[in-house]
């Protein structure tokens, strides 16, 4: 039996520093972005556009670390770098 996705992300801790280890570098390359792939390459929904604000937001809180945008933005536009020390994502199994 195959589990979702969101069961898989239940299994996981994550520490929240104060402050994002993602970065979007120049907000208006996701203005000029026709695509919006952040939206969807992200497997724990961390990057949503806002269309209100005409902005990418980023719930740091929620990232895996798994590395997929600092190679899938079209733009290069996300600095992605570990969490500093203590903080970040714990896997556990079973």
């Amino acid at each position: 039996m195959s589990e979702l996705i969101s069961d898989k992300l239940f299994t996981i801790r994550f520490k929240c520093d104060d402050v994002s280890h993602l970065i979007i570098k120049e907000h208006q390359n996701c203005l000029k972005c026709v695509t919006k792939d952040c939206n969807y390459f992200c497997p724990a929904d961390v990057y949503e556009w806002e269309k209100k604000q005409k902005m990418t937001t980023v719930a740091y809180e929620n990232c895996i670390e798994c590395g997929t945008c600092r190679i899938a933005c079209p733009y290069d536009n996300i600095e992605w770098v570990y969490p500093k020390g203590g903080y970040g994502i714990t896997y556990k199994f079973g």
